[in-house]
Parts: C-alpha cells; sequence; structure tokens
C-alpha cells in the first residue's frame, strides 16, 4: 500500500481529537481513536487531504455525538494548538485557497445513491463522494454485527500508527514550546502573525570617526570598530594629499610600496566603517589602483577596480571611461571571456567613443584575430597606464608571435624581429632570446658595405617557441583575484 505522508495541520487535528479537554461525556476515547481513523483513512484514500481546513474541522467525537444524540462540544477558539495568517486571511476574504486543476479521483466503491451537499469550508471540490460519517444511520443489524477479523486488525494497526504519530507530534510541540520561552522565538523566520505585536529593532548607523592621526597602520578588524581609532572624512582628505606628495618624492622601491600600500588601505578601511560614498572615497580608491598598477601589483589594483566599478555606478565622479579600459586590458590579461563579454554587453556609444577604451577594444581584437603585428604596434602607443597592464601579457604574446614566425620563416634579422616584437633596441631583443634558449642559433654576419648584423635561424626553434607558448598561456592564479 502507498505510504501517507501526513501534513502538519493533519497532525495538529490528530493531537486536538485526542486533547483531554475536548472530550465528550459518554464517548469514549477507543471510539474516538476508531471514527479519527475513519475519518482521516477516506481523506487520504481520495486525495482530499490538502482541502480540508483542518483547523475548524468538526472533531470525531463530535460526529459521534451527532449520531448518538449527545448535546455538541462548543469548540473555544482559544484552545486552537496554532494560529495561522494564511487561515485568517481566507477567513476575512483576504486571500482565496489553494486551487488545483487536478481532476478528484472517485472511488470505486461510490452508490448511486443521493450525496449530501458539503460545506465548502469543509471541502473544496466541485463533486466528492459523501464521507461515510455523513451518510444516513446504519442499521441496527449491522451495528450489531461484528467486524471480519482482517478488519479489526487493519484498524489496531492503523489505530497503533496514529497513537505513535500523535505522540511525536506532542514532544515535538513541546519542544518548540520550551524553546519559544527560552527566547529563541526571534530567530524563526515565519511571517509575524497580526494578532501578536511586532518588534522592530533599529539598524546600527555608520560610526563617525574621531581620531585626528594623520597615518595609521593598517589592521584587519576582529571586531566592531571603535571610534576613537577612526579618522572622519576633513582628516582623511589630508591624509591622501601628505601620501601623494610623499610618494611622488620617494624612490618607489619595493619597501615604500608597502608601507604605502599600508597606508591606503587603512584609509580605505575608515572610508568604509563610516560608509562614506562620495566623490572623496573615488578619488582614494582611483590614486591606490594607479600605484598598484605603477608597481605591477594587479591583485591590489584589482581590488581596488571590483570597488570603483560599484562607485562609479552611485557616485557622478572620478574618470570611469580610464579605468573602464584597464578593465577591459584586465580582463584581456586574466582572460577571463564571461567577464569580457559582460563589459563588452554594457558598453554606450559614449564609450565607445573614448580614446582609451577604443584602445583597450582594438588590442582585444587585434589578439582574438591573432595579429601580433597590430597588437605590438598598439602596445607602442598606450594611453594613460594601459602599457602597465599589457606589460603583464606582452611576454606571452612574444613567444605566440615567435611561434608563428618560426613557422613562416627560416632565417630573420634580430633587428626584424626587434621590430616586430615592439622591443626598444637589438640588445633586449637578444637578451630575451638567450633568456628562453642557451643554444639560440644566431649568427653575426656582415654586409656589402662593411656593416655588421645578426641574424636567427628561427625555424630551428619551432618546438621550442611552441612548446613555450603553450606554457605561458596556462593558468593565471592572482592575488586577489575576483
Amino acid at each position: 500500500p502507498k505510504k501517507v505522508v501526513w501534513p502538519e495541520d493533519v497532525k495538529a487535528y490528530t493531537s486536538r481529537a485526542l486533547a483531554s479537554e475536548n472530550e465528550i461525556p459518554g464517548i469514549s476515547r477507543e471510539d474516538t481513536n476508531t471514527k479519527l481513523k475513519e475519518v482521516l483513512t477516506y481523506h487520504a484514500e481520495n486525495d482530499l487531504l490538502q482541502f480540508i481546513r483542518w483547523s475548524t474541522f468538526k472533531l470525531p467525537q463530535d460526529f459521534l455525538a451527532e449520531e448518538r444524540g449527545i448535546p455538541p462540544r462548543f469548540e473555544v477558539a482559544s484552545l486552537r494548538p496554532q494560529y495561522s495568517p494564511y487561515e485568517d486571511s481566507i477567513e476575512r476574504g483576504w486571500m482565496c485557497p489553494p486551487r488545483t486543476n487536478a481532476v478528484m479521483p472517485v472511488p470505486q466503491h461510490t452508490n448511486s445513491r443521493k450525496r449530501k451537499s458539503v460545506d465548502r469550508d469543509d471541502l473544496r471540490a466541485d463533486r466528492a463522494p459523501t464521507p461515510p460519517w455523513e451518510k444516513t444511520k446504519p442499521s441496527l443489524e449491522s451495528r450489531m454485527t461484528p467486524a471480519p477479523p482482517k478488519a479489526k486488525k487493519r484498524q489496531r494497526k492503523m489505530a497503533k500508527e496514529m497513537l505513535e504519530m500523535n505522540s511525536k507530534f506532542s514532544a515535538d510541540l513541546e519542544k518548540r514550546k520550551q524553546r519559544f520561552q527560552n527566547g529563541n522565538a526571534a530567530q524563526v523566520s515565519s511571517p509575524p502573525s497580526p494578532r501578536s505585536p511586532v518588534v522592530e529593532i533599529a539598524p546600527a548607523g555608520p560610526i563617525v570617526g574621531t581620531c585626528q592621526d594623520l597615518k595609521k597602520r593598517y589592521f584587519r578588524l576582529t571586531s566592531e570598530p571603535d571610534p576613537k581609532t577612526v579618522r572622519p572624512q576633513y582628516i582623511l582628505e589630508q591624509t591622501l594629499e601628505l601620501l601623494n606628495r610623499e610618494w611622488a618624492a620617494s624612490s618607489k622601491t619595493d619597501n615604500e610600496y608597502t608601507g604605502m600600500c599600508s597606508q591606503f588601505k587603512s584609509l580605505r578601511q575608515d572610508l568604509t566603517v563610516q560608509r562614506i560614498k562620495n566623490a572623496f572615497t573615488v578619488a582614494v580608491y582611483e590614486t591606490h589602483a594607479r600605484i598598484a598598477l605603477e608597481m605591477q601589483d594587479t591583485g591590489e589594483y584589482n581590488q581596488c577596480q571590483s570597488q570603483l566599478r560599484a562607485l562609479y555606478k552611485d557616485v557622478a565622479a572620478g574618470n570611469p571611461t580610464e579605468f573602464l579600459a584597464y578593465r577591459i586590458l584586465y580582463y584581456v590579461y586574466t582572460r577571463n571571456k564571461t567577464e569580457m563579454n559582460d563589459v563588452l554587453a554594457e558598453l554606450t556609444p559614449t564609450d565607445k567613443a573614448d580614446g582609451a577604451v577604443n584602445h583597450a577594444l582594438d588590442v582585444r581584437s587585434a589578439l582574438a584575430l591573432g595579429n601580433y603585428h597590430r597588437f605590438f604596434k598598439l602596445y607602442r602607443t598606450s594611453p594613460n597606464m594601459g602599457i602597465n597592464l599589457m606589460n603583464h601579457f606582452v611576454e606571452r604574446e612574444r613567444l605566440a608571435a615567435l611561434a608563428n614566425m618560426s613557422k613562416a620563416y627560416l632565417t630573420v634579422s634580430l633587428s626584424f624581429l626587434s621590430d616586430k616584437l615592439a622591443f626598444d633596441d637589438n640588445d633586449k631583443c637578444l637578451e630575451f632570446l638567450r633568456e628562453k634558449n642557451a643554444q639560440l642559433p644566431i649568427a653575426h654576419l656582415t654586409d656589402k658595405g662593411g656593416v655588421g648584423y645578426t641574424t636567427v635561424r628561427i625555424k630551428e626553434c619551432a618546438t621550442l617557441f611552441e612548446n613555450m607558448r603553450s606554457s605561458a598561456f596556462g593558468k593565471i592564479d592572482i592575488k586577489g583575484q575576483i
């Protein structure tokens, strides 16, 4: 037989039916269990459990009281174990009960008797079989005839299951009561009842710093920030001016950059805890991003870039097109096709008309087409600080270009390679080639005019350059990648 999954409202109905305060004198608990089993079995076999409002449905002892002529029991509303705002909405006409398009099944044992109409609040179906407890009373002979042994065994089994289910539900209900009494009711995510007061907790507002120190080391917050250690905006503005002057006068060594980065991160932290998002915030992140680009710190730059992308949507300040171009070049470097497609979809005609954005799009197009000649021309003419980002992937593109050249040329001059690969002079090009292979086939020759030149038998290095290209286009792991 198909296992029946009893809904929660059916379990609550069972608990109310077996509660001692709902007992009626003259009706034994065994009779109540039998009638309860009959009611639930009927609705389960006919798939009607979800159509009944069980919180107000007549209890089995009430049906027995009507059959035996016993005065009815008037149920008090306050004895209901649960309150449902959804049911209250239905009673007041705010909501309609759920509808279903499923056809109600008709049992095989239906007879030709005229069915009694069923109250629409108790049964949500157009035509349903008449419940057995609302049919005409059975004859005295049928009531005196004992039930078959198998039927009695099945009734006892079902009654035992219902009692076990009721005891389990009562235990769960008691646990819930204790949990609510211990003050955990505030953690429940169910919608509040309109009959109970709603306690609103005001969200904590932003703090206002009182610290007057211009410089402060960066520390990760492990607790709620103290206003005494947070600098207000007018102090932070003085801090930014001081840091700009110090960086311009520095030698830009790694140690100096480490200290400067700590100061900027502390500045950004003070802005964040005070929820300051304005033109000054944009200026702080842009300045830090440019310094990170200058020092080839792509991780720190990426963190600033991610914040700037959100700030540009809320604050009309700064240089959004400049950093849009940097973002395109950054996605070229990381080969992040998903983010690149999102950026391209968001571009406006005004963005495309900007010189820096147009240059970044040309770089992307050149690499997508494998046009290394155009790429290295764009590399030489990169605006703003775009070349600082292109320096991160120019080496791999040089190896890719060498792999392609080795398939087309036998021997090339060093000056040809230096020009095509965008080196400043022949010496740097030769140094690059020797770093890749100490036994590179290089020959120093002299032309008819007595001018010396160097050639490279590039065809002999085809396999080497191809392996280097495959290695250069491996996975990129960047600190701060988002």
